[in-house]
């Protein structure tokens, strides 16, 4: 499975270790200063985009000697940096795409990079997107059936609608679980559950669902 991970410039503190995704099929982009996260990890991205005005001239020079492919915009246009990776990443036929480095810092990039998630989620329904930091993954769901598996990286597991009631929420597998709920705007109801079972399913006929997955750490 082709795995495409995308770091933008986001705080260090943010950024994954890339260790979990060292495989032969990962391609990783980085996003203006991101480039840069990737090289302090020991990995030379396969393309690195953006206006690079958050890294300075040495830094930058940096980044155009170790990577092959540099793609460098002006600052004045209508994409995001971020957004310009993911149409880099879309190019190697991901079946998988993680945005990292998008949360803390600047609290309009992070909204930014979460509507970017629900509109490549929608576009694209064949390839699964999540934003990821050290502590959560965020991801959107559409109606119908998910399996979620148990991972000890992220105990607790929180919904919420995103543009409009989800119908017809049932959870199984979870320690609190529901059947034919009704998931609204601005309701807490279905904050920090957990998962009881090795894998749980999640299904709802109507609306678009926001799963967050965190950890205490």
């Amino acid at each position: 499975m082709t795995v495409a991970v995308i770091c933008a410039g986001g705080p260090h503190s943010e950024i994954v270790d890339m260790k979990e995704f060292l495989q032969e099929d990962t391609v990783f982009i980085g996003a203006d200063r991101g480039a840069l996260h990737l090289l302090q990890q020991g990995i030379t991205p396969h393309e690195a985009v953006g206006d690079f005005d958050s890294v300075t001239i040495n830094e930058y020079n940096q980044i155009v000697a170790a990577v092959h492919k540099v793609g460098r915009f002006r600052s004045e246009k209508n994409e995001t940096d971020t957004e310009l990776a993911v149409d880099c990443a879309l190019t190697y036929n991901p079946e998988r795409v993680i945005l990292t480095g998008v949360t803390g810092g600047r609290l309009d990039h992070m909204e930014s990079a979460l509507h970017l998630l629900y509109r490549l989620q929608m576009k694209h329904k064949e390839i699964r997107f999540s934003i990821r930091n050290t502590t959560n993954e965020l991801s959107i769901l559409t109606t119908g059936n998910h399996a979620c598996a148990r991972d000890e990286r992220f105990p607790y597991i929180s919904f919420f609608p995103f543009g409009g009631d989800v119908l017809g929420l049932t959870l199984t597998g979870f320690k609190y679980e529901t059947l034919d709920a009704r998931l609204e705007t601005g309701m807490t109801r279905f904050t920090s559950n957990e998962t009881a079972a090795e894998v749980c399913t999640i299904s709802f006929h109507q609306g678009i669902c926001l799963m967050v997955r965190s950890s205490d750490s």
